[in-house]
């Protein structure tokens, strides 16, 4: 008697959903970080296109329209939605230009601080000895003062001015990154395929961005979405001192400074650019948050 034996049909398994899907999936279960997402795409849309969705230029004065309110007040006008201030420029205008400018500090400043953050740190990794005690040590020094502290001292050493300010909260948030890229880097020259890439003769150079760095990149992408809020909070924070962008430049934090007399009979000129500054960090920060939640393996459920 032949015992028949059946076969159980192969029921093909589904495909694996690619990793941008899955990074999505586990960026989307934070709801703060995708409303941050959203406000960050709002903000990069005006700031590009800030010519276009301005009604008016950002430095030009209507000297019939001093300190107008904002139209759904008395005495306010369409023809300027939030307003004017003690001068006659118009607000609205003005805010979405400090858009374009804030996103370009902040670029430029996390751009500056990764790249010799991550040169020096990768450096400091690599090379050990008197060369990764001198760069740490220097790094320390750097973190000694408080960050405001420093980037005003830095800003008065090399003169007021927007490029000075974008430097000074560069070389103020440079140790993190360099921290950062070290210990990322020292934790994966004890991996195995690195022992097998140098074997097999790689240079230093090749170890170091070909090998290493790619690795190291996911704590420092984090580290940078967190960095773009500081950033434009430090370049706020001197330009409302007279250290950073000057006057007529449409710069939230100068127009915050030069609207400090008006608050109890124009509060839109002094509201207006604190609640752009507020929005825009909460929704790089809410954003970061979420980023790293999704890069970061042992936080995934």
């Amino acid at each position: 008697m032949s015992e028949m034996q059946a076969t159980p049909d192969l029921v093909a398994a589904p495909p694996m959903p690619g990793r941008a899907r899955l990074f999505w999936r586990s960026f989307a279960e934070n709801k703060g970080a995708v409303v941050g997402l959203c406000v960050m795409v709002l903000l990069i849309v005006l700031g590009l296109g800030a010519d276009f969705f301005s009604p008016h230029s950002a430095i030009a004065q209507h000297r019939e329209h001093f300190l107008t309110p904002p139209v759904w007040l008395h005495g306010g006008t369409w023809e300027f939605p939030l307003g004017t201030d003690d001068v006659g420029r118009d607000m609205l205008s003005r805010m979405i230009h400090g858009a374009r400018l804030s996103l370009l500090i902040g670029l430029s400043v996390v751009t500056l601080s990764l790249v010799f953050g991550t040169i020096l740190g990768l450096t400091a990794a690599f090379s050990g000895g008197v060369v990764d005690i001198a760069i740490m040590r220097l790094m320390d020094i750097l973190l000694v003062f408080p960050s405001l502290l420093l980037a005003i001292v830095i800003v008065a050493i090399l003169g007021p001015g927007l490029f000075n300010a974008m430097l000074a909260v560069a070389v103020v948030t440079l140790p993190g990154y360099t921290r950062l890229s070290r210990a990322s880097a020292l934790a994966e020259l004890a991996r195995d395929y690195v022992t097998a890439t140098r074997c097999a003769g790689a240079g230093r150079l090749h170890l170091m961005f070909d090998t290493v760095l790619p690795n190291c990149t996911a704590p420092l992408i984090v580290q940078a979405s967190l960095g773009f809020s500081s950033a434009i909070l430090d370049a706020a924070a001197l330009g409302f001192l007279g250290l950073g962008a000057q006057p007529p430049t449409p710069e939230w934090g100068t127009m915050l400074a030069g609207a400090l007399e008006f608050y109890q009979r124009a509060w839109w000129v002094l509201t207006f650019p604190g609640l752009c500054i507020l929005v825009t960090v909460l929704a790089f920060n809410l954003f970061g948050d979420g980023l790293r939640d999704a890069l970061d393996p042992k936080l995934k459920r």
